[in-house]
C-alpha cells in the first residue's frame, strides 16, 4: 500500500527540541539500550540459520505489518514495487509513506518527538542523524549476527549512516558529486579548477550567451553553498574542525582554497551572473535550459538534464567527468539518506527484516538495470554498494556513470555528523554567500569561526 503525504506536518522550534533532548538524554540512552538489546535478545534463538538475503528461515514474523517513511524518489519506487518478493519469502506486509524532501525533516522531528513508533522504519538526509541519533536502533551487533558488514559500501557512504562509531542504519539512497558539462561546447572536460577558469574565460568570448558555469551560493536554509567549498579546502588540506573542535576553517590554507572558491564568481567572473541567488535546483535548471555550459553537481541528475519534458538538452550534448582537482588534490563531498528502525517500534524484528532485504546487493543491482517493474517505468543511477559500483552491466546500462562515481568516491568526505552543525552550517553558509556578493572573506571566516566557537562552547563540544 502507497500513501502520498503533503500533511501540516507539527512544528518545533530548534530551541525547545534541544532543549527536550538534552533534558531527557539519559532516560532516552536508557530505552534505546533496552529496546536494541531487547531486539537482539529476541531474535537469538533463531540466529543459527539464514536463508536468501540474510533473511531468517520459518518466517518468525509472518502476519506483522511494518511502515516506512521514505523520500519521494524514483530510486525507491522501484524497491517498493518489488517488496512482493520480501512478503513472500517473510510474510511480512509492508506500507509506504513517501514524503517530498522539502517536508521530510519536519516529519522525521515530528515523529521522534510523538515517540509513538507510527514509523518503524524511516528515512532521512545524513546531517539530520546526529539530532535523531537519541530514537533510532544501533545495528552494530545485528549485522555481526547475519554477516553483514559496512564494509560493502564506500567509506564516505558507510561513514553518513554512523553516529559516534555505531552504525544507524544503511545508506539505500547516496550521492557523490561530478562534473557534468556540455560536450558540444567543451571537447575535453576540466580536470583542475584552474581549467575551468581557463575554459570558461574561452567560453565567454566563443559563446557569449552561455554562462560557463553554473554554482550556488544562496544561503538557502539547506547549506548548499558548502559542497563545492568543501571541495577546496579539504583539497588544501584544511578541514571544518580542529581535532579539539575549535574551527579549522581559518587556516591559511583553508582561507586561500575559500578566497578560490569566491573568486571563481567575484575575480575570474566565469559563474553565471545569476549563481549569488541560485540554490542547486537553479543551477541544474540552468544547465538544462541551456544557459551555462558547466555544472559541479549529485550524479543523480544526470538523466534530467536530457530528459525532453524538462531539459532543451539532448544526450549527445551531455557529459560527466570527475570533480576537478585543486591544488593538485581531489576530495569530493558525499551526502547520503539512510534507512534507519525507530526505537519506538513494536515490530523491530520484522523491521530488521526488511532492512536486510531492502539494502542487498542483488536489488541494489537491479534497481540501477531493469527499466520497468510491474509495468512501471523506472529510471535510476543511484547505487550504493561497491560491488554495484564497480558492476560492467550497471555501467553499461548507466552510461559508466558509476564508474566515474566510485572514482570520486575514493576520495571523499562527509558533513561533521554532531548535533551542533546545522547551526555552525548556518553560520558558515551565511558567510559564504556573504564573500560572494563581495565582502572581504578573511573577516568573513573569522567573524563565522568565532561565532561556531562560542555554539560548541555553549553545547559543552569545547571544554
Amino acid at each position: 500500500m502507497i500513501y502520498m503525504v503533503y500533511p501540516d506536518f507539527i512544528r518545533v522550534s530548534q530551541k525547545n527540541f534541544h532543549s527536550n533532548f538534552f533534558g531527557e538524554k539519559m532516560m532516552k540512552k536508557l530505552t534505546l539500550i533496552l529496546s536494541t538489546l531487547a531486539l537482539i535478545t529476541g531474535l537469538s534463538s533463531v540466529r543459527a540459520e539464514t536463508i536468501e538475503h540474510n533473511l531468517l528461515p520459518g518466517k518468525p514474523f509472518e502476519g506483522t505489518t511494518i511502515n516506512i517513511l521514505s523520500v519521494v524518489t524514483p530510486q525507491f519506487d522501484g524497491l517498493m514495487l518489488r517488496d512482493d518478493e520480501f512478503t513472500e519469502l517473510t510474510g511480512i506486509e509492508t506500507e509506504w509513506t513517501f514524503i517530498p524532501f522539502a517536508n521530510l525533516q519536519e516529519k522525521l522531528v515530528a515523529e521522534g518527538l510523538a515517540a509513538v513508533g507510527t514509523y518503524d522504519v524511516v528515512n532521512y538526509l545524513d546531517s539530520w542523524g546526529p539530532a535523531n541519533a537519541h530514537w533510532l536502533v544501533r545495528i552494530d551487533e545485528l549485522m555481526a549476527r547475519d554477516g553483514i558488514s559496512m564494509e560493502r559500501y564506500p567509506e564516505a557512504f558507510a561513514r553518513s549512516a554512523q553516529f559516534e562509531g555505531e552504525t544507524l542504519g544503511f545508506p539505500l539512497r547516496a550521492h557523490p558529486q561530478l562534473m557534468f558539462y556540455r560536450k558540444d561546447l567543451i571537447p575535453n572536460p576540466p580536470t583542475t579548477w584552474a581549467e575551468v577558469v581557463e575554459i570558461g574565460k574561452q567560453l565567454k568570448e566563443t559563446n557569449p550567451d552561455v554562462s560557463p558555469i553554473a554554482l550556488y551560493y544562496n544561503n538557502d536554509g539547506n547549506r548548499q553553498n558548502l559542497f563545492i567549498w568543501l571541495n577546496f579546502i579539504w583539497a588544501a588540506g584544511g578541514d571544518i574542525f580542529n581535532d579539539d573542535w575549535t574551527a579549522a576553517w581559518t587556516s591559511e590554507e583553508a582561507l586561500q582554497a575559500t578566497e578560490d572558491y569566491i573568486a571563481l564568481h567575484t575575480t575570474h567572473e566565469v559563474t553565471n551572473p545569476n549563481s549569488l541567488s541560485f540554490v542547486e535546483q537553479d543551477a541544474r535548471q540552468s544547465f538544462m535550459q541551456g544557459n551555462s555550459a558547466m555544472i559541479p553537481v549529485w550524479w543523480w541528475a544526470y538523466s534530467g538534464f536530457y530528459n525532453p519534458d524538462a531539459s532543451t538538452l539532448t544526450k549527445d550534448q551531455v557529459a560527466f567527468a570527475g570533480m576537478p582537482s585543486y591544488e593538485g588534490r581531489t576530495k569530493t563531498y558525499a551526502i547520503s539518506m539512510p534507512f534507519s528502525i525507530s526505537s519506538y517500534s513494536e515490530n523491530q524484528g520484522a523491521a530488521w527484516e526488511f532492512m536486510k532485504w531492502l539494502s542487498n546487493p542483488d536489488m541494489d543491482k537491479a534497481n540501477a538495470v531493469e527499466r520497468e517493474v510491474m509495468g512501471t517505468k523506472i529510471v535510476n543511477n543511484v547505487v550504493t554498494h561497491i560491488s554495484s559500483l564497480t558492476d560492467p552491466e550497471v555501467n553499461a546500462a548507466n552510461d559508466g556513470i558509476q564508474a566515474a562515481a566510485w572514482e570520486s568516491l575514493r576520495e571523499s568526505d562527509i558533513m561533521p555528523q554532531i548535533p551542533e552543525w546545522p547551526e555552525v552550517g548556518d553560520i558558515l553558509s551565511a558567510a559564504i554567500a556573504k564573500a560572494a556578493a563581495g565582502g572581504n572573506v578573511r573577516e568573513l571566516m573569522i567573524e563565522a569561526a568565532e561565532q561556531s566557537d562560542r555554539v560548541l562552547r555553549r553545547s559543552g563540544r569545547i571544554q
